[in-house]
């Protein structure tokens, strides 16, 4: 396979989607394991069940959390 039949395959983007999906799965996870989901109107973030003393995030902020963690 040359170049220009790599690119004409979709490799490329078949595994940069792959590479998004796996991203997305462990970033829902570890939201999951260490956060609580709180609202119903614009939902925020919870890192205790101690609603008087507790940091609450936005799903953004969440985010930038798990990149640095992650390193990215």
């Amino acid at each position: 396979m040359n170049v220009l039949q790599y690119e004409d395959s979709g490799y490329r983007k078949k595994q940069e989607q792959i590479e998004k999906d796996i991203f997305a799965a462990g970033f829902a996870e570890w939201s999951y394991e260490n956060y609580f989901r709180v609202g119903i109107g614009p939902p925020f973030w919870t890192d205790s069940v101690d609603w008087h003393d507790c940091n609450k995030f936005t799903t953004e902020e969440l985010l930038e959390i798990y990149k640095k963690e992650k390193g990215l």
